[in-house]
């Protein structure tokens, strides 16, 4: 009788698919981009994404023996999130990593609250994130030619230098193991076409995206442009393949779609103005974190549901803010007000010490200078520059004991690979560089951070005019050579300094 009989609870609608069956379509559409990440990218890419998958069903296996839980291997929804994993890392990411970040996503952000259909949000999405925030630099891209300075495509557009998108689409450019948006498009059209995603969140991202960076990018609509965003990032796997979770998405279809814009406009304000230009991920974790929200005030039309017409009258709630919303808003006012009110009690101190910091540096620089004076002929070129990516911010003539000016002092910034690059250079009477000393510096670990050791800094001093920055062995008086791997962080450095010298030479030659 038990195999005949399903008591439930109304509706009682059924279908023939299984989750077993909907994770083994998944892992199927991932199969192209899998292949073709592997293909591209060696036997280093097929131990990631092998010890990834290994690491989710045996991490799962073992927390349930340890909780005395049925055996859920055999359901395929590890081996889809240790494979998840696996694409969106690097294809010369250390091979511990993929195994740390497999039993953190299964352990803490599948089992710990439950199981499958209890996480709040996407395990392989929070493992990314927990593996790019504890080991930042060994998550770092690295080239595949570690001898030749180069950027990925997303560290290229995002300094605004032209990228390859035909590479991109394909899959051969630098970037994760699963970076193919063919591959990505043939398995995410495949489960669309299946009815498995909703095609309310993946285009409502991809949207929602698309009109940011269009609106908002600088570019306009412009197709090229617009096309090496959607196809760099992690934007169509997110899209298709990790914003639709069943589990992390909303339930109606109005929702869905709020969810999908969501996601894409947050992508989209973070590849613009964030710190990193591969930051898609946090959007669909945001998002994830929202879908209890949208679901609490969209709901789904119920069945047998009709308007209420005029010969039946129904009572309506008074509409009443949820409590949690009340405590967290008033949590949130407070903090702020703490906040501020910390702040201006140390504004004082902290203008100060950066006050101090910024001398330290000039002296740095000018070693033999006894006070500085504001350059006041600069100011004028100064204020013009204001806007600019790369500017000089404030200009100052060294002046000995007896207030001869024997050089000058500049702050110049300009924009690198994950914000901006700014620092102090000195310059004698005559134009030659004395030295450089960062005082904004928030590159790459172990990459573009390599900027402020001796082997990158000492090249600058005794040159003048206008530098040139070259891949390899700088060979001429004014070349120099780009650190390995950070192309994007030495050529900021250099177009800083170039806006320097170049000041030097229209403003302050001669003595002014």
């Amino acid at each position: 009788m038990n195999g005949v009989l399903n008591l439930s609870s109304s509706p009682h609608t059924r279908d023939g698919w299984t989750t077993p069956y909907i994770m083994r379509m998944v892992l199927l559409s991932l199969m192209p981009a899998t292949i073709v990440g592997i293909l591209v990218n060696g036997w280093n890419a097929f131990g990631i994404v092998a010890l990834a998958v290994v690491s989710a069903v045996a991490s799962e296996w073992v927390f349930n023996k340890i909780c005395r839980k049925p055996d859920t291997i055999w359901d395929g929804s590890a081996a889809v999130t240790g494979l998840l994993l696996a694409l969106s890392l690097g294809p010369r990411t250390p091979l511990y990593l993929p195994v740390i970040g497999s039993v953190f996503a299964i352990v803490v952000c599948k089992g710990c609250f439950g199981g499958l259909g209890k996480n709040f949000i996407n395990p392989a999405l929070a493992a990314r994130c927990f593996l790019l925030i504890s080991f930042a630099n060994d998550m770092a891209i690295k080239p595949a030619v570690d001898a030749v300075a180069s950027a990925t495509p997303m560290g290229a557009l995002k300094a605004f230098e032209e990228v390859n998108i035909t590479e991109m689409f394909l899959g051969t450019a630098d970037g994760v193991i699963g970076g193919s948006i063919l591959a990505l498009l043939v398995g995410g059209l495949l489960l669309w076409s299946l009815d498995i995603i909703h095609g309310q969140i993946c285009f409502s991202v991809l949207i929602g995206f698309t009109l940011l960076i269009g609106l908002f990018g600088g570019e306009g609509f412009n197709p090229q442009y617009l096309l090496a965003h959607l196809c760099g990032g992690g934007v169509v796997m997110g899209a298709f393949f990790m914003a639709t979770d069943y589990v992390t998405s909303p339930v109606s279809r109005l929702g869905q779609f709020i969810y999908g814009c969501l996601i894409g406009v947050l992508g989209g304000i973070f590849r613009l103005w964030g710190n990193t230009a591969d930051s898609f991920s946090y959007a669909i974790i945001i998002g994830n974190v929202c879908t209890p929200l949208i679901d609490t005030y969209i709901v789904q039309k119920p069945f047998a549901y009709r308007k209420i017409g005029k010969t039946r009258r129904v009572k309506r709630e008074p509409f009443r803010i949820p409590k949690p919303v009340i405590a967290l808003t008033l949590i949130a006012a407070l903090a702020g007000l703490a906040l501020s009110g910390v702040y201006s009690l140390t504004r004082s101190t902290i203008e100060e010490q950066e006050l101090a910091k910024e001398t330290e540096a000039y002296k740095a620089v000018c070693p033999e200078a006894d006070s500085f004076a504001v350059a006041e002929a600069a100011q004028e070129s100064i204020t013009a520059m204001a806007d600019s990516a790369t500017r000089v911010n404030k200009a100052y003539a060294a002046k000995d004991a007896a207030g001869n000016v024997i050089g000058y002092a500049l702050n110049v910034t300009s924009k690198g690979f994950g914000g901006n690059v700014t620092l102090a250079m000195g310059l004698t009477a005559d134009g030659r560089i004395t030295g450089i000393s960062f005082t904004e510096l928030n590159e790459t670990a172990g990459l573009g951070m390599k900027a402020d050791e001796p082997a990158f800094k000492d090249q600058f001093p005794g040159k003048g005019g206008k530098l040139t920055l070259v891949k390899g062995t700088a060979s001429g008086e004014q070349e120099i050579s780009a650190i390995t791997g950070a192309s994007v962080t030495s050529n900021a450095v250099v177009n800083a300094v170039n806006a320097g010298l170049d000041l030097y030479e229209t403003v302050l030659k001669g003595g002014n």
